[in-house]
């Protein structure tokens, strides 16, 4: 079985913001930001795997374009918590060099699963 890259990425991704979540609220002090990341964050890896058992090729296309979304907003959240210096520069570039490498595998996964619906109809 092959491994699959965005479902590993993700999850990592995820866990990686659970535990800056900790570090944010417990060393920082800092709860709304940083809950809108967490829920961003982890929402992606979950919908990558909802997208793992989509009921068909749209299905599958349309939970990917929503993790998408969430990643989107992960990076927004990220900017965020760099610029009112809730991050260091090093903290914010690592991961959000991880989510920008997400981003565009789930992006590249989209166009895949939409042009294999048109040359499927």
């Amino acid at each position: 079985m092959s491994e699959n890259i965005i479902k590993n990425k993700s999850f990592d991704f995820a866990v990686r913001v659970v535990k800056l979540y900790k570090f944010l609220c417990e060393d920082k002090k800092e709860y709304v930001l940083s809950k809108q990341l967490l829920r961003s964050g982890t929402s992606v890896g979950a919908m990558v795997r909802e997208a793992e058992h989509a009921e068909t090729k749209k299905d599958f296309v349309h939970k990917m374009a929503i993790a998408q979304k969430e990643i989107n907003e992960s990076i927004y959240w990220l900017e965020l918590l760099n610029k009112t210096e809730y991050l260091s520069l090093e903290q914010f570039n690592s991961l959000n060099n991880d989510a920008i490498e997400i981003i565009k595998l789930i992006t590249s996964i989209i166009k895949s699963a939409k042009k294999s619906l048109t040359t499927n109809h």
